[in-house]
């Protein structure tokens, strides 16, 4: 009896880190997600660096756990709503920068294209309320 009331108790800590982010990390609310380039109806050639930008927050690698601070993902021509109770999907329209990067080349094909960063904890999950750039548009020829 007393072993299995310590399986049950095990079972409930274990799952709740869990727990805390299904409900998302709270975000300043001055937190500012944008990018630095490019700019919105740009027409670009070919590939180019994408730059990101966040002001009132810092930006740290996947995995950390540090206040007020998260890693970017970028969203190519996704129109569908991110659900806050579940991690940013990784497929390629959800690109995941979680080596704290704050910039990478990325390759489009021609045509046009939507853009928008997203800011994840550290385990890809959006804060509360989300941080979000506006969504851009850009045509590569």
């Amino acid at each position: 009896m007393r072993i299995t009331g310590l399986i049950v108790l095990s079972a409930m800590l274990s799952m709740a880190p869990l727990a805390v982010h299904a409900q998302g990390k709270p975000a300043p609310k001055d937190a500012v997600l944008y990018f630095v380039w490019p700019q919105d109806k740009a027409v670009i050639k070919g590939a180019f660096w994408c730059r990101f930008g966040l002001r009132n927050m810092g930006v740290t690698h996947a995995g950390d756990n540090f206040q007020n601070s998260g890693h970017h993902h970028l969203l190519v021509d996704v129109n569908d709503p991110l659900d806050p109770k579940e991690p940013i999907p990784q497929d390629k329209s959800h690109l995941h920068f979680g080596a704290g990067q704050t910039e990478a080349r990325i390759e489009l094909p021609p045509g046009k294209h939507t853009l928008q960063l997203v800011l994840g904890d550290g385990a890809h999950y959006p804060f509360s309320p989300p941080i979000v750039s506006n969504k851009i548009t850009v045509t590569i020829k």
